[in-house]
C-alpha cells in the first residue's frame, strides 16, 4: 500500500511506547532471572517478604506480558493503524492518556504485587482499583484505534488491523468478565465466582490472554513488519483472512485444556482438547503465510538481522502452536501437567515468538521514529540475535528435559504399588536443569541490554541532513 508521507501522524506516542518496550523488557526479564536464581539458591530472597519467589513471580509475568508485550502492541498498533489507514490518530489527547495510564498501571503493579496485594488469579492478579484503571485505559485505547480506522482515507482495512482489532475487543471482554469481584477493602476483593466455575472462567481468560494478547496482537505485528522488512507482499492475502477468522473462532474454546483431571466436567475438558487440536490448522496457516512471504527474498536473511528476528519468531510460533495442541491431549497432559515441560512450552512462545517479533519490530521502528536511516549498529543487532537465540534454546531445552523426567519420576511405581521416587528426589534431579535455565535467561536478558545500548546510541546520534534522509513513504 503506497501513500504520501503525512506530517500530521502522531509519532510522539509511538516513540514513547517504543522506548518503554525496551525498558520494561529489561525490568521484567531481570525479575525472571532473579526468580530463576532463587530456585537454585532460595537464600537470594534475603528473608525479605517482598523478595520471595511467590511475590516476584506474578510481578515477572505481569511485567513481561503487560508491560513489555503491552507496550510493544500499543506502539506497533498505533503506528500501523495510522500508516495503513492514511490517517492520523483519532485523538492525540486520548493517545497520551493511553500511554501515561498504561505506565501508571505498570508502576502500581510493581508496587502492589511485591507487597502481597493479589487476587490470586493467573495473569489477572491485580486488585480491583487497578482493574478499573486498566478498563479506563483500554476503553481509551479502543476509541483511538477504531476511531482512526473510521477516519481512514483508504477504503481497505489492512489485515494487520483486523488482528489488532480482535485483540483489543477480546481482551476487553476477557478482562471485564474474569476480573468481576466483590471488594472487601481497597486492597482486597473476592471473585464473583466460586469453585469449578471460577476455575473455568479463569482459564477461559488465561488461555485467551495467550490467544489474543500474546497471539492475535502479535500476528497483527507479523502481517505488517515481515512484509515491510522483507520488501515483499504477504504471501497469500486470502490465507491471511482465513487465518484470522479460523483463529478467532476456535481459540475461545481451548481454555479447558488447562483443567484436565480436575473437578471440571469431562465434556468441558474434552471440548477444550478437541478445539486445541483443531487450532493447529489456523496457527500453522499463519506461520506458513509469514515465512513464505520471504519467497524470492531468502538471501536477505544472510545480511539482515532484523529479518532474522522476525522469521525465527515465526519458527518458534509454529513450534509452540504444535506443542500446545499436543500437550492438550489428555494422555500427553497426564505426563506434562504441573511439570517444567509446561514452563518450557510457555517460554518457547513468550521468548521465541512474542519477544523475538517485538524486538524485530522495535528495531524496524526505532530509527524511523527518531529520524535515523538505520540503527546505530547493525553488528550489535546481529549479536543480540545470536545471544538471544542461544538463550532461548538453552532455556526451553532444559525445561523440556526436566519436565519429561519429572513427569516420569512422578508416575514411577514399585512392584508393591509404592512410589519409586519421593517428591524431593524429583526436585533434586531437576537442579542441574535449573542452572541451565538460569544461564539461558541471563543470556536473553543480556541481549536486551545490548538492545538498550543500541537504542540510546540511535536516539542520540546526529540526525542526517534532510537531503540525505531516506525516510520511506510507504505504509
Amino acid at each position: 500500500m503506497t501513500e504520501t508521507h503525512a506530517p500530521s501522524y502522531n509519532y510522539t506516542v509511538v516513540r514513547r511506547f517504543a522506548v518503554m518496550t525496551v525498558i520494561w523488557g529489561i525490568v521484567g526479564m531481570a525479575v525472571g532471572v532473579l526468580i530463576a536464581a532463587q530456585l537454585l539458591w532460595p537464600e537470594l530472597n534475603f528473608d525479605i517478604p517482598w523478595l520471595t519467589y511467590s511475590r516476584l513471580r506474578p510481578l515477572h509475568t505481569n511485567a513481561v506480558i503487560f508491560a513489555f508485550g503491552g507496550c510493544a502492541l500499543m506502539c506497533t498498533s498505533l503506528y500501523v493503524v495510522q500508516r495503513t489507514c492514511q490517517a492520523p490518530l483519532f485523538s492525540n489527547f486520548l493517545a497520551g492518556f493511553v500511554f501515561w495510564g498504561w505506565q501508571l498501571v505498570i508502576v502500581l503493579a510493581a508496587i502492589s504485587l511485591p507487597l502481597g496485594f493479589t487476587s490470586g488469579k493467573e495473569y489477572a492478579e491485580l486488585e480491583w482499583p487497578i482493574d478499573i484503571l486498566i478498563t479506563l485505559v483500554w476503553v481509551a485505547y479502543a476509541i483511538v484505534f477504531f476511531g482512526t480506522i473510521m477516519k481512514r482515507k483508504s477504503p481497505h482495512i489492512y489485515v494487520a488491523n483486523w488482528f489488532y482489532g480482535a485483540f483489543i475487543l477480546t481482551v476487553a471482554i476477557l478482562h471485564l468478565v474474569n476480573s468481576a469481584a466483590i471488594p472487601l477493602s481497597f486492597t482486597k476483593s473476592y471473585s464473583m465466582y466460586a469453585g469449578a466455575v471460577d476455575a473455568m472462567i479463569q482459564w477461559w481468560y488465561g488461555h485467551n490472554a495467550v490467544g489474543f494478547f500474546l497471539t492475535a496482537g502479535f500476528l497483527g505485528m507479523m502481517y505488517y513488519y515481515v512484509p515491510k522488512q522483507a520488501g515483499r507482499p504477504v504471501y497469500s492475502y486470502r490465507l491471511s483472512i482465513v487465518h484470522f477468522w479460523a483463529l478467532v473462532s476456535i481459540y475461545m474454546w481451548a481454555g479447558p485444556h488447562h483443567l484436565h483431571f480436575t473437578a471440571l466436567p469431562d465434556w468441558a475438558q474434552s471440548l477444550g482438547m478437541i478445539m486445541s487440536i483443531i487450532l493447529l490448522a489456523p496457527s500453522w496457516g499463519g506461520m506458513i503465510n509469514g515465512i513464505m512471504t520471504l519467497s524470492g527474498a531468502w538471501h536477505k536473511l544472510r545480511t539482515d538481522p532484523i529479518l532474522k528476528f522476525l522469521i525465527v519468531s515465526l519458527s518458534f510460533y509454529g513450534m509452540s502452536t504444535f506443542e500446545g495442541p499436543m500437550m492438550s491431549i489428555k494422555t500427553v497432559n497426564a505426563l506434562s501437567h504441573y511439570t517444567e515441560w509446561t514452563i518450557g512450552h510457555v517460554h518457547s512462545g513468550a521468548l521465541g515468538w512474542v519477544a523475538f517479533i517485538s524486538i524485530g519490530a522495535m528495531y524496524y521502528m526505532l530509527p524511523r521514529m527518531f529520524g535515523q536511516k538505520e540503527m546505530y549498529s547493525v553488528k550489535l543487532i546481529n549479536w543480540h540475535f545470536w545471544v538471544a537465540t542461544v538463550g532461548v534454546v538453552l532455556y526451553i531445552a532444559a525445561m523440556w528435559i526436566a519436565g519429561v523426567m519429572e513427569g516420569l519420576m512422578w508416575r514411577a511405581f514399585n512392584d508393591d504399588g509404592t512410589l519409586t521416587y519421593s517428591f524431593v528426589q524429583s526436585l533434586e534431579a531437576k537442579y542441574p536443569y535449573y542452572a541451565i535455565r538460569l544461564v539461558g535467561g541471563a543470556l536473553f536478558l543480556s541481549g536486551m541490554f545490548i538492545m538498550a545500548y543500541n537504542m540510546l546510541k540511535t536516539i542520540y546520534a546526529p540526525k542526517p541532513s534532510s537531503a540525505d534522509q531516506t525516510q520511506p513513504a510507504v505504509a
